[in-house]
């Protein structure tokens, strides 16, 4: 499976970049700090607990985006100096990305101060506190997951997001096409983007490029969204299965299990996906076949296997 990827570990985002996308979106204001510099926004690892994106004010577990709210603010306000120092030198010590005051807020002067002398930049929002951390985490998650492009066509066939790949020439886009037309929807074709944005989740969506579009040899490029309406066209979905399209020449060895699934696992940055190979060959329905592989795959999900129960039959019935 032919892939790219286009992030690596030492992905960063600057918190002017930040600032500039969602100033409109989340009514941002730069209250104090130089835009060019800071320690900006970076990737950490899932599984790491020193550090999160987003979230209140936290002197123990700091958060790359400070969040003070009313709350927080009174607490510096009715603290005695002595106090106050301290709980200031602590905050802006910790190197955070920047500070975010919400509910329409401003910090005391003192902070004015601070933010200089750290090179911490302070940023407020009229948006509540909840609210705000919700938007700079799902942001702060895309923005900074790693990603990789794959060569196929994604799918969301029956609420399942599907991956179909193989060789060119295989059909892929006729048998997407196919899909569309009993009722499935587009995503991607020939280059999802996939971005792991939880320890067991990828995520998959398309290229601005391509949005709507699908290619079918003697057709050309079809806009699916104009001919089949929106309800045909997907903006994203989790990736759940990868249906891997092999020729003829390829087909299954007689020496396989016919009773049980050919069920794989493909790793997509670092998470194992159920991979299912479905042989191509003249006079075979591939969106009939694909249908029942994800109603197959849904049922062994929820514990059911249609192979263990016709062999628990079989016993029986010998007995």
């Amino acid at each position: 499976m032919a892939a790219s990827k286009i992030k690596d570990d030492s992905v960063s985002l600057k918190t002017i970049d930040l600032f500039t996308e969602k100033q409109e979106s989340l009514d941002l204001h730069w209250w104090s700090g130089n835009r060019n510099s800071g320690v900006g926004f970076t990737r950490l690892s899932f599984s790491s607990s020193e550090i999160g994106l987003a979230g209140y004010f936290n002197l123990i577990h700091p958060n790359q985006a400070q969040i003070l709210g009313e709350t927080e603010l009174t607490f510096f306000n009715k603290a005695d100096d002595n106090i106050l120092k301290n709980l200031l030198t602590q905050l802006f010590q910790r190197k955070s990305a920047a500070i975010f005051i919400s509910d329409g807020l401003n910090p005391p002067d003192s902070f004015r101060e601070q933010s200089l002398k750290y090179d911490l930049p302070i940023i407020c929002s009229s948006l509540s506190s909840n609210e705000l951390i919700d938007q700079l985490r799902y942001y702060l998650t895309q923005a900074l997951a790693e990603k990789e492009i794959l060569h196929g066509v994604f799918m969301e066939v029956i609420s399942v997001g599907v991956l179909i790949t193989g060789q060119s020439g295989l059909g892929k886009s006729e048998l997407a096409l196919d899909l569309v037309c009993r009722g499935h929807r587009l995503i991607a074709d020939d280059a999802p983007e996939f971005a792991r944005i939880a320890p067991e989740t990828v995520n998959g969506t398309c290229p601005e490029l391509l949005q709507n579009f699908l290619e079918v040899r003697g057709l050309g490029v079809l806009n699916i969204r104009e001919m089949y309406g929106d309800s045909a066209i997907k903006s994203n979905k989790f990736l759940r299965l990868i249906i891997e399209l092999i020729p003829p020449k390829m087909n299954v060895s007689k020496t396989e299990d016919r009773l049980r699934l050919s069920e794989r696992k493909t790793n997509i940055l670092g998470v194992d996906i159920p991979t299912i190979s479905l042989p191509v060959a003249p006079g075979r329905n591939l969106a009939v076949l694909v249908e029942a592989a994800v109603r197959n795959h849904l049922l062994t999900k929820n514990g059911y296997s249609a192979s263990e129960d016709f062999i628990e039959r079989q016993k029986k019935s010998m007995q």
